[in-house]
């Protein structure tokens, strides 16, 4: 139980609280995390089978990843209007078929960050509208390849790493 809370760190993208919590044996220790809004990330879907990616460098770990789409969940907005305005402002792409599969928490030690995970088919290309400091670009793979890649160690991103076990549970009908 907690029996008390402070703002550790407030930053533009990220808050840390820092709990003092009550343990069921009546001792108090203290647990930071991160809060965050939540996020979603986007299995874009090709009618022939194909998958649509994402590489993008990214700070902490100083390299570039391959990654579905995906994004923050803006204060107030619906997690599916988020899917849709991330797969257009990352990929230009826009989609005609939506569905929701899970909710992941990716780092439940320390975040209570949770990932929304939508399919996307009936795409449609377009213009990219990135925001502001947001570098990367996209290309379409297919499904065998990602696979491959998760498989070798060449995606290690868990949303992507998740997203890709979906795909191929979904090509195979077994979902």
């Amino acid at each position: 139980m907690c029996t008390e809370t402070t703002l550790a760190y407030n930053g533009s993208f990220l808050k840390v609280e820092k709990d003092t919590v009550r343990l069921p044996d009546g001792k108090h220790v203290s647990r930071e995390y991160i809060k965050h809004p939540g996020a979603v990330v986007i299995l874009p879907l090709f009618d022939d089978g194909s998958v649509l990616l994402e590489r993008q460098f990214r700070y902490p770990l100083n390299q570039v990843f391959l990654e579905f789409p995906a994004g923050k969940i803006d204060t107030g907005e619906a997690a599916l209007a988020c899917a849709q305005r991330e797969l257009r402002e990352e990929t230009g792409y826009t989609a005609t078929d939506w569905r929701f599969l899970c909710t992941i928490h990716n780092a439940i030690a320390y975040s209570d960050e949770h990932l929304d995970i939508f399919l996307a088919r009936g795409l449609t290309a377009g213009d990219a509208q990135l925001d502001d400091g947001e570098f990367l670009d996209t290309f379409k793979a297919p499904l065998s390849d990602v696979l491959n890649w998760v498989k070798t160690g060449q995606i290690t991103d868990v949303k992507t790493v998740i997203g890709t076990f979906w795909l191929e549970k979904i090509s195979q009908e077994k979902w």
